[in-house]
């Protein structure tokens, strides 16, 4: 087995704990705010693994009232969510997100 998904697999058992999901996310919030594109999709990447840990984007997508597809699409490496999108998903999974 390759390295990295053995890195992907104890990262997703991480954040099924709520409490780390969240200080994950923050912690790649924050850093999205540098501004760079890198950065900027850090944040997509963290939130994508954190719906991955909590249950799959599917299940996301229908607690977030959004749709599955165009979820896993805004989730991509090239999504551009929209702020509402963030808001409903970061409500659907019961997150404290915060800029700081």
């Amino acid at each position: 087995m390759r390295r990295s998904t053995k890195y992907q697999d104890w990262l997703l058992e991480k954040l099924k704990d709520h409490d780390e999901a969240d200080v994950h996310l923050n912690d790649a919030l924050e850093e999205s705010l540098k501004g760079d594109e890198e950065s900027q999709q850090l944040f997509l990447i963290a939130l994508r693994n954190v719906a991955e840990a909590q249950g799959g984007i599917g299940a996301l997508a229908k607690k977030a009232y959004v749709g599955r597809e165009s979820l896993y699409k805004t989730l991509s490496g090239t999504g551009n969510p929209k702020w509402h999108i963030l808001v409903s998903l970061g409500v659907a999974m019961g997150l404290n997100l915060r800029l700081s």
